[in-house]
């Protein structure tokens, strides 16, 4: 009886307005259904809190929020962003010819350092060197940690425990500006967000030192496993070695960047899973130009032809590339500061004790060790 009664009260209130404003039936009718297209949902925020979910549909006209991505564009446009690359591998690998062939520029620090001369290190020794890469107006700074020294030794026992020290050295420095009463507004970033790992192109499987410093960075750090100079190897043979190296991962339970738990959404599921079956990266860099059809490419010369670095018929340089700057240069940055540091932050608050007291009340945390 009472949906009845509604339903009566609703179709005289219709004709009401149908007179008042002297519609057409039709017109009416269409007004009617535009009214029940607007759709609020509601959903539980809170204990006791509604939040209703407007859609673009149901708006009465342009408000103008997608506006937010010009300016965040425009505010990182200005200020630029930074980026802080480790490559690590064992000399004679292409490590500094293969970052100058992903941005293009002699960044590597064999490359900029006057009066270079290769010697073997007795020790790991880490230097870095930092440079501002400009392009169509988005400014980055860019800083390329070299590790030489790495593997070059008979005796590489704990030759990894200079680079752990390393990246662990910048968390701390990060955390301790975040602690300050007066903090900078922009705390400069040092801490590594990618660390391109270099193997061999032996054709065989991981070395022992491989998987240990894979365990042991893969914990602290985005880790990327590139086959050096892949063209020493057939397309067979480096198939074969690439899934022989896939298995080792798996069996030492060594975890490399992207990692499936990190993936949030079915999309980028789908990417990273296409970018995990190629991993690792089976690569060839050169700074040097040839012709090819006419055309000048990124290659090496060869005798039986040109390897063009740039085709992934040739080597997959285009998809480690693709991987770090166009498609997850900003995710690295994401996991690295809440994965990674988040990781470290917590350890290191947890060890030093700190007090976090109810608000209102005194804090006096002790200072970290």
């Amino acid at each position: 009886m009472a949906e009845k009664e509604y339903s009566v009260g609703v179709h005289t209130e219709m004709e009401e307005k149908r007179k008042e404003k002297g519609m057409e039936e039709g017109e009416m009718e269409k007004e009617m259904e535009l009214e029940a297209e607007v759709n609020v949902e509601l959903c539980q925020s809170g204990p006791g809190l509604q939040m209703s979910l407007i859609r673009g549909t149901d708006l009465f006209g342009y408000i103008g929020i997608e506006a937010v991505l010009d300016q965040m564009r425009s505010k990182t446009m200005k200020a630029g962003f930074e980026f802080n690359i480790m490559v690590v591998g064992q000399s004679g690998l292409g490590k500094s010819t293969l970052v100058n062939t992903l941005f293009k520029s002699k960044v590597s620090r064999k490359s900029c350092t006057p009066n270079y001369e290769e010697k073997i290190s007795k020790t790991v020794k880490l230097q870095t060197v930092s440079h501002v890469i400009e392009e169509n107006g988005v400014k980055m700074k860019l800083t390329v940690i070299d590790t030489p020294g790495f593997g070059d030794q008979i005796n590489n026992d704990n030759c990894w425990e200079p680079i752990v020290k390393y990246v662990n050295e910048q968390y701390e420095k990060y955390l301790r500006e975040e602690l300050h009463i007066n903090r900078k507004r922009v705390i400069p970033d040092s801490r590594v967000h990618c660390c391109i790992y270099f193997l061999p192109a032996t054709g065989h499987r991981l070395r022992p030192i491989d998987v240990e410093f894979m365990k042991r960075l893969g914990k602290i750090v985005s880790i990327v496993p590139v086959i050096a100079k892949a063209d020493t190897l057939t397309i067979e043979e480096r198939q074969e070695f690439k899934e022989r190296i896939r298995q080792d991962l798996v069996d030492n339970g060594i975890h490399v960047y992207p990692q499936k738990e990190y993936d949030e959404d079915p999309e980028e599921r789908i990417l990273n899973n296409s970018i995990r079956e190629s991993i690792p990266f089976a690569v060839v860099g050169t700074d040097k130009e040839h012709q090819v059809n006419g055309n000048k490419v990124l290659g090496r010369k060869t005798n039986w032809g040109i390897i063009e670095v740039e085709n992934v018929a040739h080597c997959e340089f285009a998809n480690l590339r693709d991987l770090l700057i166009r498609s997850h240069l900003q995710d690295l940055k994401d996991v690295t500061h809440n994965i990674h540091y988040e990781t470290y932050r917590v350890r290191r608050l947890n060890e030093s004790n700190m007090n976090f007291s109810e608000p209102g009340e005194s804090r006096q945390p002790n200072k970290l060790q």
